[in-house]
């Protein structure tokens, strides 16, 4: 009789994904590359991590990157936050370089330049409570700051688990001013006009080239010569002239840049809409130089390897000249722009700003994404201009938006068209073919800098886990958040006014020339016959706002860009 076999031994239990035991024991796994070696003398160990699925909460400045995600042959934030958690010993030699092994996702992909002053990213680290954010800050370059980190369960990710993200664009108020830095039809239209608009040279000083504004890259208008050169190909006159009576005062070696100035209004062909505005000098921005040495010059103008010397005197007699007529013969310095952003201003801008709220096509605010792509249709919650901020003497309007996601360029771009639509560059009405299928438009760039993520809220996690595990949330590093805004991406975006008039030289870009479908609705006033066919074929007979749809649309978590 074969022997009795001995009972099965029962089974170990599984362990549970997420544990809050405090037992360190309980939820201990593997050790990381920076554990203890076996045999190795006990006094030389260094600590055993554990490795928990976390998410880091960090700020940062884009300037100098090529933005957040990682891009072989180019610098970054991914790309070195990654090395950091490695340097910082929080990823194991083996998944060096490959983030998919510790479930690395990110809650927002910024573009090139563009900061964050919250961003999410999370994965499965080695971590030791008392050190971890401080072992990584040591490995991270000052303009990256993580703020801290918290367990979360094992199937959090942060871009599939960020319900909306709220970024700001801080746009100087000058941009709204339809009569500060003209582009090249008005100043054309205006000349002999008696309120004749200035050109930038301010703007060309900075040694970087405007396409059909400024001329040739790298030259200054010449005084000479009755104030013309060489003319600019595809213009019968050169606006790289000096235009009569000079506005601009070249004396000044301080540095200071305020970029409203030296502009009157006048009415255009082009622009009728163009208001008539005091006649506003400033003083030019001494520090240029398209060869990047940022040498201080006074009446000496130094662009790339040619030198050209300006007359200060009979400049600044021109300019006084100027205001003597203007102010009932009394001679004075020129003056600042008298623009504000008043409370008519406000309500005319959050107007505009109001058609991109609700489920739209935005398949014309943004690039690669066809109109027949579901990824198109995004939803936007808010958007609102309502404060004015003021950095190192520079005032910006705060433009604040809060959507479920954004697609690559589409803040940059509806700001884009809102600026265009205020300078009276567009007409309103462009809104009501904007996010039509049928309608292709190309809708300017605003550029990068002034744009930033405020935060990426996870309000549907933080609900359902809100028993067992600590809310993803900013609120607990809103100061150390703020501190950090203020040090480095707002003086980031101040400087880069002050220095490169980043805004002042994309003004010069909005007109009819480089962006023709500003005049759509001029067409399609005079061929109202395709508007008929269009809508025959197949189109949506409503547009603009009357189609505006406050429903939540659940996007493709592929197609997250911004």
């Amino acid at each position: 009789m074969a022997a009795a076999s001995p009972p099965p031994s029962p089974p170990h239990a599984k362990r549970p994904k997420m544990s809050s035991s405090s037992d360190p024991e309980a939820d201990a796994e593997p050790t990381s590359a920076s554990a203890a070696v076996e045999g190795a003398d006990p006094a030389q160990r260094r600590p055993r991590y554990k490795r928990r699925k976390v998410a880091i909460l960090l700020g940062y400045c884009g300037a100098g990157y090529q933005g957040m995600q990682k891009n072989p042959g180019a610098r970054t934030i991914e790309g070195d936050l990654e090395e950091a958690l490695y340097q910082a010993g929080a990823v194991p030699e083996a998944d060096r370089s490959a983030p998919r092994r510790y479930d690395w996702a990110r809650a927002a992909r910024t573009d090139k330049g563009v900061s964050a002053a919250a961003q999410v990213v999370s994965g499965r680290f080695y971590v030791d409570p008392p050190g971890f954010i401080d072992r990584l800050n040591a490995q991270l370059a000052p303009q990256i700051r993580a703020y801290g980190y918290v367990r979360v369960t094992n199937s959090f990710n942060a871009k599939k688990f960020c319900d909306r993200r709220r970024y700001l664009y801080l746009l100087p108020v000058f941009a709204l001013d339809p009569s500060a830095h003209p582009d090249r039809e008005a100043v054309m239209a205006s000349m002999g006009s008696g309120s004749e608009l200035t050109k930038c040279l301010e703007c060309s000083e900075r040694g970087r080239k405007i396409p059909g504004v400024m001329g040739r890259e790298g030259k200054l208008p010449s005084p000479g010569q009755n104030g013309v050169d060489a003319p600019v190909e595809g213009s019968s006159h050169d606006e790289s002239g000096t235009l009569g009576d000079a506005k601009c005062d070249h004396t000044s070696s301080d540095g200071n840049n305020p970029f409203a100035h030296g502009e009157v209004g006048s009415n255009s062909k082009e622009k009728p809409d163009l208001p008539v505005s005091g006649d506003r000098t400033e003083v030019a921005n001494a520090k240029m130089g398209s060869n990047g040495d940022g040498a201080v010059v006074s009446s000496d103008i130094y662009i790339g390897n040619e030198e050209k010397k300006l007359e200060p005197a009979a400049t600044e007699n021109k300019a006084q000249g100027m205001e003597s007529e203007k102010i009932n013969g009394e001679e004075k310095l020129p003056t600042k722009s008298t623009f504000s952003y008043t409370d008519e201003v406000k309500e005319r801008f959050n107007r505009i700003l109001k058609y991109y709220i609700g489920t739209h096509n935005f398949h014309n605010f943004t690039t690669r994404t066809k109109a027949e792509d579901p990824a198109a249709k995004r939803f936007i919650i808010s958007f609102a201009a309502d404060r004015v901020v003021s950095l190192d003497g520079i005032d910006f309007v705060r433009c604040e938006v809060v959507g479920q996601s954004f697609m690559l360029h589409q803040i940059r771009k509806m700001i884009g068209l809102a600026v265009a639509v205020m300078r009276n560059c567009a007409p309103e009405s462009i809104y009501d073919v904007a996010f039509r299928k049928d309608v292709n438009l190309n809708v300017p760039t605003a550029p990068e800098v002034g744009l930033y993520l405020d935060e990426c809220m996870f309000t549907s996690y933080n609900k359902k886990w809100k028993d067992s595990h600590e809310a993803v949330s900013m609120e607990p590093y809103s100061e150390e958040a703020e501190e950090f805004k203020v040090k480095y991406i707002f003086t980031h975006i101040a400087a880069m006014e002050h220095k490169e008039g980043a805004v002042a030289l994309w003004l010069h870009s909005l007109n009819h020339r480089n962006y023709p479908d500003f005049r759509y609705m001029e067409t399609a006033e005079h061929n109202p016959g395709a508007e008929v066919e269009s809508i025959a074929a197949g189109a949506e007979p409503k547009v603009g706002a009357e189609v505006e749809n406050t429903e939540e649309v659940q996007m493709p978590s592929d197609n997250l860009s911004e």
